[in-house]
């Protein structure tokens, strides 16, 4: 049987393949040309009738045309890869793959192909499908229209500021499922866990990045053997081989390793699904890029920083914890999770960003502006952390601003980097 985490590392591989669904459409295509073959054409006026040579150019020029459609959707995943590599992030392009639009694209371009090249064998001088040569026309209609979407979507959406909102949206939707599916099973305050007992490792065999966990799985594996299972890493952590992936407390008889394991995920780098921080990893990644000497474009920095802002702003609302003990029907203590809590969220939103972008004026007016707001809107525990970054970016100011004036013009908060925060006199 199957585990779950061969499960997800298939279901992860076929979101990222830009191969499976332009294959279903070259099948279809294929067994679209069949069936439409042997459609009677008596409903067609006589001006949609063709010759066997008119239908044959048709045909040729629709597979050529195609042919020369997939080459330019190459073309331009080439430049995006560029993009995202010269001026944009690494990691997004583990995003860009899964892009719907992108493959309903290839699959409409691969199945026009199938569609008029399988069509092509069925003329002959004393039998034309002038159903099939009519339903190219519209075939190729259809693709040049999903052409143009995809166009403009590719040149409107390329930009960092579009995608740090894109992927800002998702790392949102991603906290508070995630936050909503814990609560559901969260074991009542003040229990004790993990509890006194017996502990055993369950060790990996082989190393990756934690990637996703079933956490229904684990909860079941330990009713069945009624104990408490710790699993030791947080989403998104490396794991090498042979390190204690999940520890057992209070079995009488262990769980098998194997069973355990294949309900934890390991894959070669990190994803979106049941891991926020990555998205949040991903804003940050574009907005030093941006502070690097070789672009220099601090306005992007301080836009990404806008969506941080709001990223920050959805973490608070959660209220996330540091860890989530899980109950089984009954209420009892079954599955303890790793969390990241506000601290660490914060601490990654804006601490680099803070080590690179301190002699930027903007940069720093925007980055008080967000903490300041952090500090209006969250709730008392999460304000020692907000404090200990303004003082951070206080000592920062302090080092790369010598003159007092600038010094006090880089403290002012400013939403908008420079442009709306009021400047003291000079």
């Amino acid at each position: 049987m199957m585990s779950w985490s061969v499960r997800f590392r298939l279901r992860q591989y076929a979101k990222a393949s830009l191969w499976i669904v332009p294959m279903i459409g070259l099948l279809l295509g294929a067994a679209f040309a069949e069936w439409v073959s042997g459609v009677d054409a008596g409903f067609l006026p006589g001006d949609w009738r063709y010759s066997a040579t008119t239908a044959s150019g048709v045909l040729s020029a629709v597979v050529g045309a195609m042919v020369a459609l997939l080459g330019f959707v190459v073309t331009i995943g080439v430049l995006v890869i560029q993009q995202a590599t010269g001026t944009l992030s690494p990691r997004y392009m583990r995003l860009w793959y899964r892009d719907r639009l992108q493959k309903a694209v290839l699959a409409t371009f691969t199945g026009t192909f199938a569609y008029a090249f399988s069509l092509l064998r069925k003329i002959e001088s004393d039998h034309v499908p002038d159903v099939g040569v009519t339903l190219s026309g519209v075939a190729v209609s259809v693709s040049l229209l999903l052409l143009l979407v995809y166009l403009n979507r590719f040149t409107h959406n390329l930009r960092p500021v579009a995608i740090a909102e894109l992927v800002g949206r998702m790392g949102e939707r991603v906290v508070v499922r995630s936050a909503d599916h814990l609560r559901r099973s969260l074991a009542a305050e003040g229990v004790s866990v993990p509890p006194a007992g017996p502990v055993t490792g369950v060790e990996t065999a082989r190393g990756g990045v934690l990637q996703a966990f079933d956490a229904a799985g684990l909860v079941e594996a330990a009713v069945r053997h009624d104990c408490v299972l710790v699993l030791t890493c947080h989403v998104g952590d490396y794991v090498p081989p042979g390190t204690a992936l999940v520890e057992v407390y209070g079995a009488e008889r262990n769980p098998d390793p194997r069973r355990v394991t294949g309900l934890v995920a390991l894959g070669a780098e990190r994803t979106i699904e049941q891991d926020p921080g990555f998205a949040l990893r991903i804003l940050v990644d574009i907005a030093i890029r941006a502070l690097s000497p070789a672009v220099n474009d601090p306005t992007t920095a301080v836009q990404v920083l806008n969506h941080i802002d709001s990223f920050l702003h959805a973490i608070g609302r959660v209220r996330l914890r540091d860890g989530y003990v899980l109950a089984d029907g009954r209420g009892l203590p079954r599955l303890v999770v790793p969390g990241r809590g506000w601290d660490d969220y914060l601490q990654l939103g804006v601490t680099e960003i803070r080590e690179y972008g301190s002699t930027s004026l903007q940069v720093c007016r925007r980055l008080r502006a967000l903490l300041q707001d952090l500090l209006r809107s969250q709730p008392s525990e999460h304000l020692p952390a907000v404090r200990a970054e303004l003082a951070l970016l206080d000592e920062a100011v302090g080092r790369a601003f010598a003159d007092p004036v600038r010094r006090a013009d880089a403290r002012t908060a400013d939403r908008q980097g420079i442009g709306t925060g009021r400047r003291p006199e000079r």
